[in-house]
């Protein structure tokens, strides 16, 4: 249970600083202050976080949704098809990773949360809503660019906890 909190926790704070990084371009600004419909948000900004991208290479990746949707992943959570997650035969459970369809440009960051695929030569078995988003919906296996974030001191449990 600690390290699927730790997970989650990982995973808000790397969408907190996409929103952040794609609010404070988009406004140019650094405020964090939104009107009061809005959540505010507050960063610790004495503690910056390094993601650095490493190359996974190519991956043919296919998708998979509606018959798996409400039912409980290999990870223990239940599926919803509109998340951005994929299983993989053997990554660690919270991976994020960067994957990018070669084809058209789109770029996702999914989660690892299940295991799979099952079909030979298929090495990722995205969620639906991942596969929406690289436009790969229609034509269902693609080859696909993977590169993994590896946040700095996030992915010690120990150290980002001080």
């Amino acid at each position: 249970m600690y390290k699927k909190n730790i997970y989650i926790a990982v995973t808000f704070i790397i969408l907190g600083v996409m929103f952040f990084s794609l609010k404070d371009s988009l406004a140019g600004s650094s405020t964090d202050e939104f009107d009061e419909n809005e959540v505010t948000i507050s960063a610790n900004t004495e503690r910056t976080i390094d993601i650095e991208l490493k190359n996974k290479g190519n991956m043919i990746a296919s998708w998979y949704g509606p018959k798996f949707h409400g039912k409980v992943t290999a990870n223990g959570e239940i599926y919803d098809q509109m998340s951005m997650t994929a299983a993989h035969k053997n990554m660690p459970f919270g991976t994020m990773l960067k994957l990018t369809n070669p084809r058209n440009g789109k770029s996702v960051v999914v989660r690892i949360n299940d295991r799979g695929p099952y079909i030979k030569g298929r090495q990722l078995d995205l969620s639906k809503g991942a596969a929406t988003v690289l436009g790969m919906l229609h034509k269902g296996v693609v080859k696909i660019q993977v590169e993994e974030l590896v946040m700095n001191d996030f992915n010690n449990p120990v150290i980002a906890m001080n």
